[in-house]
């Protein structure tokens, strides 16, 4: 992403620094960013559109889903877990070392089983949220730029935090959202 902001940034620079735009001054700099009435540069929100868009709203219940699954298994661990520190409390009442010993090897064991599956769990889960984002991102950077092409665009920039100031004007996120949810009907 950095890189397509970065190549839109110097193609800018190299417009804004090519002969036929030396004469320009400062001021005029928004002039060169119109062509007649319509803009050249436009902006897309892609969190909103992987948030409003079907395939997000799928990947995000697959997600939802892997998770409510994941959260069961550890709550069936640690379920179990406490009742085998509860055992072992009780046995240190009466302590038998052998007896003692071998449960609290035990609850060492499925201790150390239950943080190993938390562990996967999380990373299975993060890189299930990756794969699907990327897939995602993909139909949504071949959709924008298919767009950017149609309407003469020389960039589209992705909204984010570091933007100061954005026109509304110049917000395509609803024509993406809607090309992208139509191909997604049309299973492409």
């Amino acid at each position: 992403m950095k890189q397509i902001v970065a190549i839109c940034l110097l193609a800018l620079s190299l417009a804004l620094a090519s002969p036929a735009h030396a004469s320009y001054g400062a001021m005029d700099v928004p002039n060169m960013l119109l062509a007649g009435d319509e803009t050249r540069f436009a902006f897309v929100d892609v969190q909103k559109i992987l948030t409003l868009s079907y395939a997000g709203k799928e990947a995000k219940a697959k997600l939802d889903g892997d998770v409510l699954k994941a959260e069961m298994e550890k709550n069936s661990r640690e379920k179990e877990l406490n009742k085998l520190k509860a055992e072992l409390d009780k046995q240190n009442a009466q302590p038998s070392d052998t007896e003692r010993s071998a449960k609290q090897k035990a609850y060492e064991r499925r201790l150390e089983e239950y943080r190993q599956f938390v562990a996967k769990a999380t990373e299975d889960i993060r890189a299930e949220n990756a794969e699907l984002t990327k897939g995602i991102f993909g139909k949504i950077l071949k959709v924008v730029q298919d767009y950017g092409r149609k309407k003469g665009l020389l960039c589209i920039f992705f909204k984010n935090d570091s933007m100061l100031y954005l026109d509304d004007k110049v917000d395509v996120t609803g024509p993406i959202l809607q090309t992208l949810n139509a191909m997604d009907m049309a299973g492409l």
